[in-house]
């Protein structure tokens, strides 16, 4: 698979994936935010009908209409039997929606009967965006890693068994967008921890075997700050014992071994977090950028959290 050399604010269609919790929707929000902020007119897509980009955002729910949330930044969520009356009306030219009741149903049941048919009218939604260049970006909160694979090669699915006619024509056209890597990329959200690293490699793996679309980066979320050097570690290591505990408590007080626990807790946590790190650096390909966030020591994900998630990732692209 050829790589881009472009960054990955460069391409035109982003989908952003990761396994569940690990803050997906969280970096597609914020990659979206910071493309409009640097003037590129972006769509920022929710796949998940569950799901709350609105939140992020700030505004009342999402529609398959794109809602303008920022200058610059429109936001919607997929709708496949929206989708549908848009491709009818497009491409066979069905004048009036009361007539798409009965077809509607009739694709509702081959759906259901042939895997990857809503699949592709997601995908090709937002492969019809990106050719007909209604948007510099397009980010998509996609499906988590355990179905992404199966949405983005839904074009070339169903391009193995039809062969010929109008579908087979659509199709071609999708497939040449998302294999084009200066286009298409996947940008895949983990965390350091055990098994959200290990089904990002897997994931990447997967997408290299079995797709032809670049993985534009990693994004590695809620990295723990080193807050203290070695030098702090070891006074740390001296204060710890009964002797320097009973010397620290009585020149700060009794409260000071409350805070000398939290900062052992951090150097913990932050060196439990670091072989995740180091196997993700060792497991992906040489030339898929990593790029990280901090954490975030607070619970809310609105619009506050999406501008710093957005300040953070610009700092790592080096804006």
């Amino acid at each position: 698979m050829t790589r881009s050399s472009l960054g990955l604010l460069e391409r035109k269609l982003l989908f952003v994936t990761g396994k569940g919790g690990v803050g997906k929707t969280s970096v597609a929000s914020a990659i979206g935010l910071l493309a409009a902020e640097r003037g590129r007119r972006t769509l920022v897509c929710e796949v998940d009908a569950k799901g709350n980009l609105a939140d992020f955002f700030g505004v009342g729910p999402l529609r398959f209409e794109p809602t303008e949330v920022r200058p610059g930044l429109f936001a919607m969520a997929m709708d496949t039997e929206e989708s549908l009356k848009e491709y009818l009306r497009l491409n066979l030219k069905v004048p009036l929606l009361a007539k798409l009741g009965p077809l509607a149903r009739t694709f509702d049941f081959v759906a259901n009967a042939a895997p990857g048919v809503k699949e592709i009218l997601t995908v090709g939604k937002l492969a019809y965006e990106v050719r007909e260049r209604h948007y510099d970006l397009v980010v998509v909160d996609a499906s988590a890693t355990g179905h992404v694979v199966g949405q983005l090669a839904s074009p070339v699915a169903i391009n193995d068994l039809v062969k010929v006619g109008l579908v087979r024509s659509q199709t071609d056209w999708m497939i040449d967008i998302l294999t084009d890597a200066d286009t298409t990329g996947v940008v895949v959200v983990t965390v350091p921890e055990e098994m959200p690293t290990a089904e990002t490699l897997e994931l990447i793996e997967r997408l290299g075997a079995e797709t032809d679309i670049d993985v534009a980066s990693v994004v590695v979320n809620r990295v723990l700050p080193e807050l203290f050097g070695r030098s702090e570690e070891e006074l740390f290591d001296r204060l710890s014992t009964p002797a320097g505990r009973e010397a620290l408590e009585a020149a700060a007080g009794a409260g000071a071994g409350t805070v000398l626990e939290g900062a052992e807790l951090a150097v913990r946590l932050r060196r439990s977090r670091v072989g995740h790190l180091n196997r993700l650096r060792e497991g992906l390909p040489a030339d898929v950028p990593l790029l990280y966030l901090p954490f975030l020591f607070h619970r809310s994900h609105g619009v506050r959290a999406t501008s710093v998630i957005a300040e953070s990732l610009g700092a790592e692209l080096g804006f």
